[in-house]
């Protein structure tokens, strides 16, 4: 059953940043881009599964700090000339904390 679960306050996510947040034996990455938009992707690049939540964030994309792959924030597919994507997850902003839609509460842990 999915639920919206509390993870974190906005401004626990810096602008251009991400946090990690535990979800079973997953990481989601939740990015925080310069428009206050937040996304929330599995942390893994669809190349080498670098660690997308320690790229760099530009407009709504995030360069994959290992070979430099560009993925879409929103659909988490990477930018041509490269093909892939990772899974992307719902995310919402409420009252200035970030709601991320998982399958169950007791799954996720804040990391």
């Amino acid at each position: 059953m999915k639920q919206w679960i509390d993870i974190a306050a906005l401004s626990d996510v810096p602008r251009l940043g991400a946090r990690v947040v535990a979800h079973g034996e997953d990481e989601i990455a939740v990015f925080r881009a310069a428009d206050d938009a937040v996304f929330a992707l599995h942390n893994r690049c669809p190349h080498r599964n670098g660690p997308l939540s320690e790229g760099i964030v530009h407009g709504h994309r995030v360069t994959c700090p290992l070979h430099n792959w560009v993925i879409e924030l929103d659909r988490g597919e990477a930018v041509a000339p490269d093909s892939g994507s990772t899974a992307c997850y719902p995310v919402r902003v409420e009252n200035g904390r970030i709601l991320l839609e998982l399958e169950t509460a007791a799954e996720a842990a804040h990391g």
